[in-house]
């Protein structure tokens, strides 16, 4: 028989996406295991398998796509049904089933969807449960908001459509963790709190025995064990969404040789594509803020979720004259690429204004027509290395989620296949997940290197992927057997 397990948390960015995704790797050596997570709010989304419906790929949130992994199951749309992407303006898209479905507001979203996201989200956990041993489901925010209770489709709700046991994870950084946990039970619903199987307590520094009376009295007045207390680590796993962002103009290694400038847009998307470079040896990402000196070897436009608003607010800021005179490589990625054309139409369609028609930056002889319509899916391009990817031979794979259509105006290379185009060191691609392909990878840091005359150290060997890292972060610090099926 199957068994749910809700990690549920005290907080927002307390640590459940990672312990969620080391059990995921831990109980996959010895059960058939699943993520899940009904409703999702982000920007950083992946292509993966159609669930139900007809189209062959839908989106999901990154976090159970590399919980999925960690699972070691194939990731599809059933593991995070309900997906809202902001767009600006207390507007979200929601995704069901991984296909786009309205732009609502957070009330038109309750009124008019909700129900319907609901029934989505319980036949996707039923199918899930009807096929594996174990669902590990994750929380958003915190379980106890006794102003969303009536509607909280990730935590309340999956707790009970899903019969699940609770895990309750708080984080020990922010401070008053015992405090957090002893007032988010008293919050939650009384059905709720019966479930809770344990807690277990997170980024703590120090020894655990300091910890030890704060415990004691936990368990006297709750009656629940602390499972684990895990220091804090990071696994490297990527993040959720733009609250794990650095802060604009800070390094991810300020001793690095090169440093990789990142747009840090409003409404950045799929922040994940630059995560492989942060972790290259000599190489540091810095996040820009559009009216940011340019101080950089290399810069990167990432995706956005409204690139039409996203690109005004780099105009009003004076970004397109830096744009201008910077001399390293430049990639544009999906909306960073439409950004570097020569203009965007139907940007009503994509932004929030009236405006019909934005100028691009004028790098690249191509436009972009916006659409209703949006294209999800997972690709492989072969790749001509010129370039800031020069060097680089054979195939990428990746996956696009895009509104719009570009088309080149001229007969430019394309080095990415036919959704991408390069003059000089300027590319743009449609291909998310671009430098998770190592050669790629590789030739672009060896151009960006080359372009800031900086040799470029090896790359380091081997390594734990970050899977393993997650659950050996949880199995050496939690009690995992009450949790089992």
């Amino acid at each position: 028989m199957s068994r749910t397990l809700l990690v549920a948390g005290t907080a927002s960015h307390v640590g459940k996406s990672t312990v969620a995704a080391g059990l995921c790797r831990l109980f996959a050596d010895r059960y058939d295991v699943a993520p899940f997570k009904a409703q999702n709010m982000s920007n950083n989304a992946r292509a993966v398998t159609a669930a139900v419906g007809t189209e062959p790929y839908g989106e999901i949130g990154v976090s159970q796509y590399v919980q999925a992994r960690a699972a070691q199951t194939p990731p599809t749309t059933d593991h995070n049904p309900v997906l809202l992407k902001p767009r600006g303006d207390g507007e979200s898209q929601l995704v069901v089933n991984g296909r786009p479905v309205a732009n609502v507001a957070s009330g038109a979203y309750y009124d008019d969807y909700w129900e319907a996201a609901r029934e989505a989200a319980v036949a996707a956990h039923d199918r899930l449960a009807r096929d594996h041993d174990l669902v590990v489901a994750e929380g958003a925010g915190s379980i106890a908001e006794p102003n969303l209770r009536h509607r909280d489709l990730a935590n309340v709700e999956t707790a009970r459509f899903g019969d699940a046991d609770i895990l309750l994870v708080a984080d020990i950084e922010r401070g008053g963790v015992f405090a957090h946990v002893v007032g988010t039970l008293e919050l939650m619903p009384d059905d709720l709190t019966s479930r809770v199987a344990g807690v277990v307590i997170t980024k703590f520094r120090g020894s655990r025995d300091l910890l030890a009376p704060g415990i004691e009295d936990l368990e006297a007045r709750t009656g629940i064990p602390v499972l684990g207390v895990v220091p804090y680590d990071d696994p490297g796993l990527p993040e959720e969404d733009s609250v794990g962002i650095p802060d604009a103009a800070t390094d991810s290694d300020p001793d690095a040789g090169v440093t990789v400038g990142v747009v840090r847009l409003p409404h950045i998307s799929n922040a994940t594509d630059v995560e492989p470079l942060a972790g290259a040896p000599g190489v540091s990402v810095r996040y820009l803020a559009p009216d940011a000196p340019l101080d950089c070897d290399a810069l990167v436009l990432p995706g956005s979720k409204n690139t039409v608003d996203d690109l005004q607010e780099l105009h009003a800021a004076g970004f397109g004259d830096r744009l201008a005179e910077f001399d390293g490589p430049i990639l544009g990625i999906c909306g960073g690429y439409q950004m570097l054309g020569e203009r965007l139409l139907g940007a009503d369609v994509e932004g929030t204004g009236a405006a019909t028609t934005i100028e691009g930056f004028g790098l690249l002889p191509v436009e972009t027509t916006f659409s209703p319509e949006k294209r999800v899916t997972q690709t492989t391009v072969t790749v001509e290395g010129a370039g800031p990817l020069a060097g680089a031979t054979g195939e990428a794979t990746g996956y696009e989620i895009h509104a719009g259509d570009t088309r080149r105006l001229a007969d430019v290379a394309a080095p990415l296949g036919p959704d991408s185009a390069r003059v000089g060191d300027v590319l743009g691609t449609y291909l998310h997940g671009l430098f998770e392909n190592e050669p790629v990878r590789a030739a672009f840091l060896d151009r960006v290197f080359a372009a800031a005359g900086v040799e470029r150290p090896p790359d380091d060997a081997g390594g734990t992927n970050p899977y393993d890292a997650a659950a050996r972060l949880v199995g050496e610090h939690v009690d995992t057997g009450p949790l089992e099926p």
